[in-house]
């Protein structure tokens, strides 16, 4: 008999411009087991972005209401904009023991561990400084002032990587999605995560 476990969540941030995105994506096509826990945002789309797909664009208003009712898992500001986690579908989806992935930022990382200590947090760093500047500058969706101001904080961001349960080098998309792969098959053979199966056994 199978003993339905609880879902695991994984929660994968960096320094902006390091992949996370394209890590996160190639991950999901890979691990049908995933799901992803999209972020609410009250910044503006990017060329491309879909409305309730890769963020929920909100006003200001809206977000700050669902901060004062409780709805949200973690928020924080991030280059003067507010990004955060809806709390229900969250709660739901690991009762019902669906694996779910955070893409956020550092700040709201440490506010789910905190807040939710089972949360695997994995870091994803980039090879050097001198390819993140690279990634940024390619992605060519910022100014070069932004760039600067992106860069300045992935070096403080990178002193954080120690809080983390994981950290992975995102130097080749294809051998970091395989790394937190493995991560994921670990963590599902932890004790605890297999207390139900234990406990069939009394």
């Amino acid at each position: 008999m199978k003993v339905k476990q609880k879902g695991l969540l994984l929660v994968l941030s960096g320094p902006s411009g390091v992949g996370k995105g394209t890590v996160c994506r190639a991950l999901l096509e890979n691990e049908p087991s995933l799901r992803l826990s999209v972020s609410a945002t009250t910044r503006s789309p990017r060329p491309g972005e879909i409305d309730g797909v890769d963020y929920f664009f909100l006003d200001d208003n809206v977000f700050r209401k669902m901060i004062a009712s409780g709805e949200l898992l973690e928020y924080a500001v991030v280059y003067n904009h507010l990004y955060g986690t809806p709390l229900p579908f969250v709660q739901e989806s690991l009762e019902n023991g669906q694996d779910i992935i955070l893409e956020i930022d550092i700040q709201g990382a440490l506010q789910v561990k905190e807040k939710y200590p089972q949360a695997i947090l994995i870091f994803i760093s980039p090879p050097s400084k001198g390819d993140l500047r690279k990634r940024l500058l390619s992605r060519g969706a910022d100014a070069r002032e932004v760039i600067e101001k992106r860069l300045c904080c992935a070096s403080g961001e990178m002193k954080l990587a120690d809080h983390y349960d994981y950290i992975v080098i995102n130097d080749q998309v294809k051998k970091a999605v395989e790394q937190v792969r493995s991560v994921i098959t670990a963590e599902k053979c932890r004790p605890h995560n297999l207390k139900p199966f234990l406990g069939s056994f009394d």
